[in-house]
């Protein structure tokens, strides 16, 4: 195979007080160690991703950083027996795009120990669609599932509804037979939320008006929160006897205000969901999931755009700015 030694990544650098993202041309030498060599095919915006494009997103660990914590291609090289040339393969989230170059890249070198066979299924495309924020819904549904959370004990609330995580929990959850409440901000995009699966949509001054109860009427079974913040308390207080919560996200902040009351007298569940470090036998478990039973059955209602790598800086801050709506790929 004949390949260019010199190829096109999104580059972020701070020196001081300079901050600087340009698409740059690099060597295969400029990767960082990894024993499987590939060529990306696509990556996914996120938002730790626009995090990485602003000077003060505290997401990088190390500059100059290539970003994007999301890349699907096919193997090149590799020196783990596992992985042969040809292979196409997933790699997210780690390091990769923090302190690893990552998938705003035409090639990539990854550790093994990263990666994840493409399950049968899925394509690559497909593959960033779902991106870190399908696999964090994914293992948000999955929580509830095995907190005994079925289609049949009640109403899901979806935070943050027409996100990367929310907009999936909404396909998953619908396709599994669940009754879905979808929380947002944006009347213009019910429509969105209807085709994605949503059964019914209320305001986000619905789930939180800027007060928080030690304990609100009960409305909902268990949610999906991607948001966090002062908003998860009032979720909380408002969820059933013996729900459960899965929270994955921190956009509404990292304060939250709540008692102890809806956990010692309601047996409430409040479910930590982590897409970055979980075990890989966990991970390759949702990634099979995602290729079959939970994988949405319109796959392109959940994909905003698709975009160059010569977008991505205008692209990037749009999340910042709660102006996403779905998922956003980049072809490599």
């Amino acid at each position: 195979m004949t390949i260019n030694h010199f190829f096109d990544a999104l580059v972020v650098n701070k020196k001081d007080e300079d901050f600087s993202m340009d698409i740059k041309k690099l060597n295969f030498d400029d990767l960082p160690e990894g024993e499987v060599f590939i060529r990306v095919h696509y990556s996914s915006v996120n938002y730790k991703d626009s995090l990485a494009s602003i000077p003060n997103g505290k997401i990088i660990h190390t500059y100059p950083q290539v970003p994007g914590i999301d890349l699907a291609g096919e193997v090149v090289s590799s020196t783990d027996d596992r992985y042969k040339e040809g292979d196409p393969v997933i790699a997210t989230s780690y390091e990769i795009g923090v302190s690893h170059f990552g998938g705003y890249s035409q090639y990539a070198r990854i550790p093994s120990k990263w990666i994840v066979p493409l399950p049968k299924g899925l394509s690559l495309k497909e593959s960033m669609i779902i991106g870190t924020a399908g696999i964090t819904a994914a293992l948000s549904v999955q929580s509830l599932v095995e907190n005994d959370i079925t289609p049949e004990v009640g109403k899901i609330l979806v935070t943050g509804a027409t996100g990367g995580v929310g907009s999936f929990a909404i396909a998953i959850l619908s396709k599994l037979g669940y009754e879905v409440v979808a929380s947002t901000g944006k009347e213009e995009k019910h429509d969105f939320l209807k085709r994605l699966g949503a059964d019914s949509i209320v305001s986000r001054e619905e789930v939180y008006d800027g007060s928080v109860k030690a304990l609100g009427k009960q409305k909902w079974t268990a949610a999906v929160d991607p948001v966090g913040g002062e908003g998860l308390a009032s979720i909380l207080s408002q969820i059933q006897y013996g729900g459960s919560v899965a929270v994955s996200g921190l956009a509404g902040g990292n304060n939250v205000p709540t008692t102890v009351f809806p956990f010692i007298i309601r047996g409430i569940n409040l479910l930590g969901i982590d897409s970055v470090y979980c075990p890989m036998e966990t991970r390759q478990k949702i990634w099979k999931l995602l290729a079959t039973e939970y994988k949405p059955v319109d796959m392109n209602v959940l994909m905003q755009q698709e975009i160059t790598i010569e977008q991505l800086p205008s692209v990037l801050p749009t999340l910042l700015k709660g102006g996403a709506v779905g998922r956003t790929i980049v072809k490599l």
